[in-house]
């Protein structure tokens, strides 16, 4: 915050300026930095954005209100507004196209050549994204899925164009086939987009019966999906052309798939190691043995050393989630130990249990002993400030 140029000085306009004199200020400097005027200079494009996102502060009255009092730090994270760019505001393009209009063409305004690309050139399709929950061991060790959606396609009547087969479109009287028209006088002209055609540049006087006149049609789309080893919640794949149709014979645009991994009742995941709890019998953790723990690939042997308490944690390498996107490695499996007492005894064997557990002693029992030490020296200081 305390880097950031003031607002009104980037515009060059005092405190007291009217709503039409900020917005005229901004005009002038956005124009002098717009990207397009200046192609491949870092310094204006950043200008540019720091004048939108001044315009974008005063010329609000709460927010003019907000900074006149508090400067930058009402901005700041519990300052009421989210900060900057990517938080409270708006895309410095988005706010240009306000002030300019939504047709406006930076190079029409300065002779410059070349331009946007006409609106009523191929367009591409928009991006679809679908989100698919998959269980625990599908995203572990991958899987395979058939997933149905509704897309829109190329319409088979009129193959796309949205003219009833054997017409044809026309072109648009009001545009002249160019899908924008100018607006203004003097000095400033804006491009707009065609109110006519919608910047088609044509008009279909003979609409398609089967899209009228859109050129696609929503279809009913299976897709074999391959869910790669190791995919995590919020992980995309991207499957280019399987989005929505192009218009005016544009590519088709990319489906995204979105994963969503349920939990699962034993394993716990972190990134490419895997946790879970086993319980091991107190005498196999008393004297030492060796169990056998699931992992996501099947069992796997443990030894467990004699005097194993519980809580101990275990590392079983290469028994994690296959890291695909680098090579194939996996990850490790964390094996937390839960000394599990048995129970429902009989009779017969609670009393060779008593037998055991009366050749114990203390010595036998370090945790114990180390519990009992700690709580003497605790007795022991009390008892010396109660006296005090």
């Amino acid at each position: 915050m305390a880097n950031k140029r003031d607002y009104y000085e980037i515009l060059g306009v005092d405190k007291s300026a009217s709503d039409d004199q900020i917005k005229k200020a901004y005009r002038k400097v956005a124009m002098k930095y717009h990207p397009d005027r200046n192609p491949g200079d870092a310094a204006a494009e950043e200008s540019f954005k720091e004048a939108s996102e001044a315009y974008e502060v005063l010329s609000d009255g709460d927010k003019k209100a907000r900074y006149d009092q508090f400067g930058h730090q009402a901005f700041a994270p519990g300052g009421g507004f989210g900060g900057g760019f990517g938080g409270g505001f708006h895309d410095a393009s988005d706010i240009f196209e306000q002030v300019f209009g939504g047709g406006f063409n930076i190079n029409d305004l300065f002779g410059g050549g070349g331009g946007r690309r006409r609106s009523n050139g191929p367009s591409r399709g928009s991006d679809l994204r679908y989100d698919l929950d998959v269980d625990f061991e599908e995203a572990a060790l991958g899987s395979h899925r058939t997933i149905t959606l509704s897309v829109s396609e190329a319409c088979g009547r009129c193959s796309g164009s949205g003219a009833e087969p054997g017409t044809s479109k026309s072109t648009c009287s009001t545009c002249r086939g160019q899908g924008q028209v100018s607006a203004g006088g003097g000095f400033i002209q804006f491009s707009q987009t065609c109110p006519s055609c919608g910047g088609a540049g044509e008009t279909i006087s003979n609409p398609c019966k089967e899209c009228n006149g859109a050129g696609s049609t929503k279809q009913r789309q299976t897709l074999k999906l391959r869910i790669p080893a190791g995919v995590e919640s919020g992980s995309r794949q991207r499957l280019p052309g399987k989005g929505e149709a192009g218009a005016r014979g544009g590519p088709a645009g990319d489906l995204f798939i979105v994963f969503h991994v349920r939990d699962h009742e034993f394993f716990k995941r972190n990134d490419l190691d895997v946790y879970c709890e086993v319980p091991v019998p107190f005498h196999i953790a008393m004297l030492g043995g060796e169990i056998e723990v699931p992992t996501i690939h099947g069992g796997a042997k443990l030894k467990i050393p004699a005097g194993t308490e519980s809580g101990k944690i275990f590392r079983l390498r290469g028994q994690g989630i296959v890291d695909a996107a680098h090579g194939g490695g996996k990850g490790s499996q964390n094996v937390l130990v839960k000394i599990e007492v048995p129970s429902r005894l009989s009779g017969k064997e609670k009393k060779a249990m008593e037998k055991l557990c009366d050749q114990l002693h203390d010595n036998h029992f370090e945790l114990t002993n180390k519990m009992k030490k700690s709580a003497e020296k605790f007795y022991e200081r009390k008892r010396k400030l109660e006296a005090e």
